[in-house]
């Protein structure tokens, strides 16, 4: 068997003087997708985060491809996982194909110029998400929902094998919510990619995930395949609100009792 993509050994998170999670131990394969799912404040985002490097862990692991993350070069974890993180910080100008060429950048050599590849590699991911077409647009000309669909076009141009979403539907309307959830789905199938993804709607953590962490703010953490933790009675009690569980053709939704 190979090995997976990510491991979270014994893995502790704090925010201040809190536990938020403790002693979480769980692994991603390849072509699998996880979602984390929590109230606000429970810490989805802050694990997360951890798990891509960019916070310390309180105690406990981090491993990629079986090497502890913490102790990599940077430019070394940046090939093996790529983070979109909920806000995209521009101040500088470019262009959209500039902006997604930084997804290159761990890939060539201190001095080296994005190729030919390269670019290609970026059109296709400007493609994938609908921003062809706009390679000469300036960032801060773009809406909310197109930085964000520039923000993982980016990230595909990356091409690393463990995608890291935090809110990745945040300034979507439902179509591109349906499409960016279409398109990791298909990272993952077609190209073995691992998916960890913080999501709000459990519906769509079910249609388009395998498994799904819950994180109740309190150390607590529960993970399993999604038909067996996405239930009415785990999610009321995740939520503190009472949920009822409609089935319609294969899938499954929450609306509030």
């Amino acid at each position: 068997m190979s090995r997976p993509l990510l491991e979270a050994r014994q893995l502790r998170v704090e925010i201040g003087d809190k536990t938020v999670v403790d002693r979480l131990n769980f692994a991603v394969a390849t072509g699998e997708r996880v979602a984390i799912l929590g109230r606000n404040g429970a810490g989805k985002s802050t694990l997360l985060s951890t798990l891509a490097g960019l916070r310390k862990a309180a105690g406990g692991a981090v491993l990629l491809d079986g090497e502890d993350a913490a102790l990599m070069p940077p430019r070394q974890a940046a090939l093996q996982r790529a983070w979109l993180g909920q806000f995209q910080n521009d101040p500088f100008g470019s262009t959209v194909l500039e902006t997604a060429l930084t997804g290159r950048h761990p890939h060539l050599g201190r001095w080296d110029w994005e190729s030919t590849r390269d670019a290609e590699l970026a059109r296709g991911a400007l493609k994938a998400v609908g921003l062809d077409g706009m390679e000469t647009r300036q960032i801060h000309t773009l809406s909310g929902g197109e930085r964000q669909r520039l923000a993982i076009a980016t990230l595909l141009t990356q091409a690393a094998p463990l995608y890291l979403l935090d809110e990745p539907l945040s300034h979507l309307d439902l179509n591109h919510q349906m499409a960016v959830l279409e398109l990791f789905a298909g990272t993952a199938r077609d190209c073995g990619a691992g998916v960890i993804m913080v999501l709000h709607d459990p519906a769509l953590a079910h249609r388009f995930c395998d498994r799904a962490l819950l994180v109740f703010g309190d150390g607590r953490t529960e993970i399993a395949p999604v038909d067996d933790i996405l239930t009415a009675e785990t999610l009321s009690d995740l939520y503190g609100y009472g949920l009822r569980q409609i089935e319609d053709r294969g899938h499954r939704c929450f609306i509030p009792e």
